[in-house]
């Protein structure tokens, strides 16, 4: 191979043949034409007695460049030229390459693959073999066999390798290689993942075998593309707190984060910020308990690596409530013992166990209440410390046993001695109410009756920290509910007894909802009891790129007990484990504790793409030679009249010769017209480029199916759709532009707002979709999408907006509608007051929460591309409906409030 800069040359020997060049003109020049025959009657003959020959004695010089630059074309191109062509192995032996295919390079997967396919590709060039050697062990616990292999076969294995959800093993690796005992010419290409391996010595020593063994050349994909891990996140009352680390600090960096339940349902987005000279960042996700008891996954926007997912241990299916007592017979005395108060709370919507406590603790119980009546022996109380610590709920009483005992250590707060008695002749204090509970309680939001009375209580003693410990209060300020984390558990104290001799909490619904709170705020049966020696089979396992996916052969149940402190690999993937509806979740974090660079010196993973001219100046040459066969067809009058035979013949020269030297701008603009024919042609439903590649193509996806819909079931002739730019493109062909809220889109420029208020006074209609499922209706602020959407609009002509009334346009455009679901339900679509006269009612702005694209997205088989919940298929259908009706309103306006309409109408609705 010869290379000129960028320019490479594979057989650069046949160029030689450019020197015979100048002898292919002078043969040419002096080869005169083929004789033309000219038909003419033979009386001709006699107008003429003077002969005169006229025989052309050169062939026409621009027939002769003609030829010189097809044979040029035919030398050029056998002798294979490349641009931006690989420089030559160093070495005389085969190609090494080196993959790490672990947790990290699942991101950034799709270029390892083509940048590995392309020097496999230079491999097969240079006729060269190949060595395919993978970091991370196959689902069996072993490493790929290496061999030596032909360019064709490890291109084919190559294309079918994945991304394993765990971390690399380099020092296998390394045994495996030194086993196979390859010759020392190799030439190593090592694909990092950026990572450290869990010991830093294996990359070392890995690096110093390959170095033996020939030249290394290590490549990775830089600092900035290094994954980001989600670590263990932690349930607060009032919400989740999530922790993220990456590799390399220096710069800020933002990152969003989703909160989805089991199905999928989207619950909430939390934005997460690294600050310039952190790795690790912090944030709260404040959701209603409600919703934190339904969540099951914190899912990185783009992560898509196993690393990028956390799982949450089921805690919204059932869970087993224990209460403790020693004398089930005198604690259930009707309106009098306290277990018969707990019961009647509890029983209707949980299963309520009671019995000694070594019984309870023997069971899987997520929650455990010990009344005030229930003694504890030192022992008992040892086993109900550590099973607290491994993360169950322990709820207490107040009453006479635990006035009299201050030192108590079961307790979330310090208890004074004795207890306060409001009212009756030995105080002046009368009996006082609940106040509000604080916004930080699992008890926020409740409503607090008034007619509920405190008579006696037991105090805590002040502390600095007893203000975050408090849950609920006292008119007077004294606690009435205390809790604390204690270990990976929760300690929770009622200061008054659970029956009616203390307070009338016991007789309220009030009693009734805190218990339920605390129930939904329990994690679960702790993983370490006694039950945790039964194994857990797997349940849904995630793939290399994060995903939730069915369980591959070779993983192996785990017990409880070694669920947090298991190696994660091939027997034990991260992902789910227990019953279906009882999971317990193993996360990446636990086997990565830290993130470290790679320490060895790496060249970014950039390779400019490798244009093959060949087959290009090949089909030129061919083109060209079919030219001049119609030229010379030409010249000897076989193909036109003979009274128009030079003006063909000069026409065609002219033809090929713009052909040769017609400009790219001249074609930029033929382009360019070709679009704009395109475009008025038919009706195209566009969408705004958001610059996020997973956005851009849901949008595609989702007006591709909705593009199918439309001819299948109306009659509008609907072309494929369009993504717009709104900087440069002109919006006029289009009645709908779907407009995806994107946390990475930019800000429009003045221009580009400009074009947008023209486009809506001109009839245009805008669909914002949010995608953030109303979130701000469930915790009582604004979405994040929402709030992006307004930054994104600022300066647009965005009319008041109001909710889609029962009567509007959209409910009846094409079907009839109540509601306008999309991949999730439950947000509000939002249309232009009913009071606007402008455009003659219609609206020009319809903004959306439900993900709609996702909902009508479809791939090249015309499959849907994302599950929609919770009503599935016919969810699916409802939001095809609205995106008929939605193109039938942009296309016709208020034309079906026509009171002509109406009895059809009615009539469709009496049936």
């Amino acid at each position: 191979m010869m290379s000129l800069g960028g320019l490479a040359f594979v057989s650069p020997w046949l160029l030689v043949g450019l020197a015979a060049l100048p002898v292919l003109w002078w043969l040419l020049r002096l080869t005169p034409p083929a004789p033309k025959r000219i038909p003419f009657p033979a009386i001709r003959l006699l107008f003429g007695l003077l002969p005169k020959e006229e025989t052309p004695h050169r062939t026409p010089w621009w027939l002769i460049l003609l030829r010189l630059a097809i044979a040029a074309l035919l030398i050029v191109g056998l002798s294979h030229p490349l641009w931006n062509a690989a420089q030559p192995f160093p070495r005389s032996g085969p190609l090494l390459l080196v993959l790490d295919d672990g947790w990290a390079s699942g991101p950034a997967w799709g270029e390892r693959q083509a940048f590995g396919q392309e020097l496999i590709a230079e491999a097969d060039r240079e006729k060269r073999g190949v060595i395919l050697l993978t970091t991370a062990p196959r689902p069996n616990g072993q490493l790929r066999p290496v061999s030596l292999l032909s360019a064709d076969q490890a291109a084919a294995q190559l294309a079918a390798l994945q991304p394993s959800p765990w971390p690399v093993d380099r020092a296998k690796a390394l045994e495996l290689l030194e086993a196979a005992d390859f010759a020392k010419d190799l030439n190593t290409v090592w694909l990092a993942d950026g990572l450290a391996d869990m010991k830093a010595e294996n990359d070392r020593a890995l690096f110093d075998g390959l170095s033996k063994r020939g030249q290394v050349t290590v490549m990775d994909d830089g600092p900035g593309a290094v994954p980001i891990l989600l670590q263990e996140p932690e349930l607060r009352p009032q919400g989740i707190t999530l922790r993220a680390a990456r590799t390399v600090a220096g710069a800020p960096q933002r990152i969003n984060v989703r909160v989805l339940d089991r199905e999928n349902h989207s619950l909430g987005l939390v934005t997460v910020d690294f600050k310039a000279p952190e790795l690790t960042a912090t944030a709260n996700v404040d959701l209603p308990i409600e919703l934190r008891s339904r969540a099951s996954q914190l899912v990185l926007e783009g992560g898509q690596s196993a690393g990028s997912i956390a799982l949450l241990d089921d805690s919204g299916g059932r869970k087993p409530i224990g209460v403790v007592t020693d004398n089930p017979t005198l604690g259930s005395q009707p309106l009098l013992g306290e277990l018969y108060y707990i019961q009647r709370a509890l029983a209707p919507n949980n299963e309520v166990r009671i019995g000694d406590l070594a019984t309870l603790t023997a069971q899987p119980i997520s929650m455990i209440i010990l009344p005030d009546q229930t003694a504890l022996g030192p022992d008992q109380r040892a086993i109900l410390q550590k099973w607290v610590e491994r993360g169950g709920m322990l709820v207490r009483f107040a009453g006479e046993r635990l006035s009299a005992t201050p030192d108590d250590t079961l307790v979330p707060a310090r208890l004074r001695q004795g207890d306060r008695i409001l009212g009756g002749a030995l105080s002046w204090a009368q009996p006082t109410t609940l106040d509000a509970f604080p916004s930080s309680s699992p008890f926020a939001g409740l409503p607090v009756p008034k007619d509920i009375h405190v008579q006696r209580q037991v105090l805590a003693e002040p502390a600095i920290d007893l203000g975050s410990k408090t849950w609920a209060r006292l008119a007077d300020g004294t606690p009435l509910v205390t809790g604390a984390k204690t270990g990976q558990g929760t300690l929770v104290l009622f200061h008054v007894s659970a029956n009616a001799e203390w307070s009338d909490l016991a007789l309220s619904g009030l009693f009734v909802q805190m218990l339920d709170r605390l129930v939904d705020l329990a994690a679960g049966a702790p993983a370490g009891d006694v039950d945790a020696q039964k194994p857990l089979p797997p349940v849904a396992m995630l793939d290399g790129f994060g995903r939730l996916a069915g369980v591959p052969a070779g993983v192996l149940p785990i017990s409880g007990k070694d669920l947090q402190d298991a190696k994660i690999g091939p027997q034990h993937p991260p992902g789910f484990y227990g019953e279906s509806k009882a999971r317990l979740a193993l996360n990446l974090s636990g086997a990565v504790k830290t993130l470290k660079p790679l320490g060895l010196a790496a060249q970014p993973l950039t390779r400019a793409h490798t244009v093959d001219f060949k087959p290009w100046l090949l089909a030129a040459a061919f083109l060209l030679l079919i030219g001049d066969l119609l030229i010379a067809l030409a010249l000897r009058g076989l193909l036109v009249r003979p009274t128009v035979r030079g003006a063909a013949a000069g026409t065609a020269a002219m033809l090929f010769a713009v052909m040769l030297t017609a400009s790219p701008q001249a074609r930029a603009a033929e382009e360019s017209d070709a679009q704009i024919i395109a475009a008025t042609q038919a009706a195209h439903l566009a969408y705004v480029r958001t610059g996020a590649p997973e956005v851009d193509a849901t949008s595609r996806a989702g007006l591709k199916g909705l593009t199918e819909v439309l001819l299948q079931r109306t009659s509008a002739d609907v072309g494929d759709p369009v993504g717009v730019d709104l900087e440069t493109d002109d919006l006029t062909f289009y009645p709908l532009l779907y407009w995806p809220i994107s946390g990475s889109q930019k800000q429009p420029s003045p221009a580009a707002v400009d074009r947008l208020n023209k486009y809506l006074a001109g009839g245009g209609l805008i669909f914002f979709d949010t995608a953030d499922q109303n979130v701000s209706g469930l915790s009582g602020s604004v979405g994040p999408g929402a709030m992006r959407l307004q930054e994104l609009t600022q300066g647009m002509d965005i009319p008041p907006l109001v909710p889609v009334p029962a009567d509007h346009v959209l409910t009846r455009a094409f079907y009839l509608l109540k509601d306008f679901p999309g991949r999730w339900i439950g947000g509000s679509l939002w249309v232009e007051s009913a009071n606007s006269r402008i455009n003659d009612g219609v609206s020009t702005v319809v903004v959306g929460s439900n993900d709609y694209a996702s909902a009508w997205a479809i791939d090249d088989y015309g499959q849907p591309l994302y599950p929609v919940t919770p009503g599935g298929e016919r969810q699916r259908e409802m939001a095809y409906r609205f995106g008929v009706n939605l193109v039938m309103y942009s296309m016709t306006g208020n034309y079906k409030s026509d009171q002509v309409h109406v009895p059809a109408i009615l009539e469709r609705l009496g049936q």
